[in-house]
């Protein structure tokens, strides 16, 4: 399913129009980044929880070359899913 076809189908469950239902799907990924950004999680009671996840620097090898080199330390978005979502 892509973002049209999620539109779509939230506009058709909410009574609402397609854009309307784009503009709040765009609303949800623009809240849980800048969420993400400021290092706080976004909770959702029976669906998981999105939160900002850190990754150190660590060794890496060039799998072509065989080149050891470093990689960088970087923040990336992860999902915890509930446990009722689990179960599905």
């Amino acid at each position: 399913m892509n973002k049209s076809e999620l539109a779509k189908a939230i506009a058709d469950k909410a009574g609402i129009t397609k854009a309307q239902a784009g503009d709040a799907i765009d609303a949800f990924a623009d809240a849980i980044v800048g969420a993400a950004k400021s290092d706080d999680s976004v909770q959702l009671a029976g669906f998981g929880t999105f939160h900002a996840k850190h990754r150190e620097a660590r060794e890496v090898r060039n799998p072509r070359t065989g080149e050891k080199m470093m990689s960088k330390a970087k923040t990336q978005l992860a999902f915890r899913p509930a446990s009722a979502l689990k179960d599905i």
